[in-house]
């Protein structure tokens, strides 16, 4: 099982879009690795293409050396948002950009010599964030691996009869499907997003044989998988069917917009610093006696931004709101977090070692039953999620488990109940931590055992 997730474009800011599918890609590959599959996690990083022709051509006239090595991304970001203001005015600076990433294309020493430089600087700053949200890959592949792969695809779809002139460019034809034609080579004779997709997923059926290949890009791009599967067919791959666009909505900061070329974005870092901040004030006004108050703090801070993108089905828009993903009693990671830590709190002042046995047939409350039940939906809950590529299954049930148990806790004395019972209700809190720790762990969250 692939699972191609989070691919930022290098030499680009990683701002909070990006985040939804870093999120959404994680929590799939753990959920099937949970379930006994074999998963590689591909970021397969936008390291290629014509805004790299941009980022030379605006590097070359307007870029400064000291910033560069002091704030790569940020230096980066500015020379990109002004070459599209500069080539509103001087539409020859499109012409050069496609130029300078035909040379790169052709191996020339000064377009590589950039191009390595924007993406060690870049890479390193993106590894600092994966770090941050405890989320590794097993590969970096990205569109650049596969420059020296993309003729073999144009020779394939010529030989197969599939490739067709339209303006000097190649194309192939998807009238049959009632789609737009493939764009392949364009006129200039530089390829495209199609033909490095085409080129990656040939490689990867030759080099993991996959069953499925998952890639969770955003749904604005559900019409590039279509003609991208289709023409994998027309090719005559039969497992093209096994190849799987995972969409997903937008972000969105009350009326205000993301655009890299306007420079209208969000840094995740900056969100994430925002968030672990209001996390640690709320900790010290609730508990300032609290060990580890910074640690947990980044728990719970980061925690809360990944459960605000996994709380809701995938194709639906978020809208970013600070009081609702901190809200200790509303549909939050933080809610579920202080959940675990309040079980966890029982079971260590109850100074009971783990039992081995117990007699649940004193379970017989409708708070302990709706928490057995749940318990045992767990199992279908996590299979659900995977054959719906929906993380949001998951959070759904571990909000419901939570409030199931809060429900629990006000309503059933656990350490003050007769010793029989208290035991089998221990036995209850335990097997509910574990549960919930495990639709945490599904979600790349982390628990708290103190809040």
């Amino acid at each position: 099982m692939l699972i191609e997730f989070s691919s930022p474009n290098i030499a680009k800011p990683f701002h909070v879009g990006h985040l939804y599918s870093t999120v959404i890609g994680n929590s799939i590959e753990r959920i099937y690795k949970h379930l006994g599959y074999n998963t590689v996690r591909i970021n397969h990083l936008g390291d290629w293409g014509t805004q790299f022709g941009k980022l030379i051509t605006a590097y070359l006239l307007w870029g400064d050396d000291e910033k560069l090595t002091e704030e790569p991304i940020q230096e980066l970001l500015r020379i990109y948002v002004m070459f599209h203001k500069e080539a509103e005015r001087n539409p020859a600076l499109e012409d050069e950009a496609r130029r300078w990433f035909k040379k790169l294309e052709e191996d020339d020493p000064q377009a590589k010599a950039l191009w390595t430089k924007f993406s060690d600087l870049s890479l390193k700053a993106f590894n600092k964030l994966y770090d941050r949200l405890g989320i590794t890959f097993d590969s970096y592949a990205g569109e650049s691996f596969y420059s020296d792969k993309m003729d073999e695809v144009v020779s394939l779809l010529d030989q197969k009869g599939l490739l067709a002139e339209s303006d000097n460019a190649k194309v192939v034809n998807l009238e049959a499907y009632s789609l737009p034609p493939c764009l392949i080579v364009k006129s200039d004779g530089a390829t495209i997003y199609a033909t490095r997709d085409l080129a990656a997923a040939l490689y990867r059926k030759r080099t993991y044989d996959f069953d499925k290949c998952l890639y969770v890009v955003g749904t604005p791009q559900a019409l590039h998988f279509q003609q991208v599967f289709h023409v994998l067919e027309l090719a005559g791959f039969a497992w093209y069917r096994d190849c799987v666009h995972i969409g997903f909505g937008l972000v969105r900061f009350a009326d205000r917009k993301l655009a890299t070329r306007t420079g209208d974005v969000i840094f995740l870092e900056d969100v994430l610093n925002e968030s672990v901040k209001r996390s640690l004030a709320l900790i010290e006004e609730n508990n300032p006696a609290l060990e580890n108050k910074q640690e947990t703090a980044e728990k719970v801070g980061i925690g809360a931004i990944m459960f605000a993108f996994l709380k809701s089905g995938r194709e639906r828009d978020i809208v970013f709101s600070w009081e609702e993903m901190l809200n200790n009693e509303g549909e939050s990671g933080p809610y579920l977090q202080y959940t675990y830590a309040r079980a966890q709190s029982i079971l260590k002042k109850s100074g009971i070692p783990d039992q081995a046995s117990c007699d649940t047939s004193l379970l017989v409350s409708d708070e302990e039953f709706a928490i057995v039940k749940l318990l045992d939906s767990f199992q279908y809950a996590v299979v659900d999620a995977a054959e719906k590529y929906e993380p949001s299954i998951l959070a759904r049930h571990a909000l419901n488990l939570s409030r199931a148990f809060n429900r629990f806790y006000n309503h059933c004395p656990v350490l003050s109940a007769e010793p029989e019972l208290r035991k089998a209700r221990l036995w209850l809190i335990r097997s509910f931590c574990a549960v919930l720790e495990t639709e945490l762990e599904l979600l790349g969250m982390k628990v708290c055992k103190q809040m």
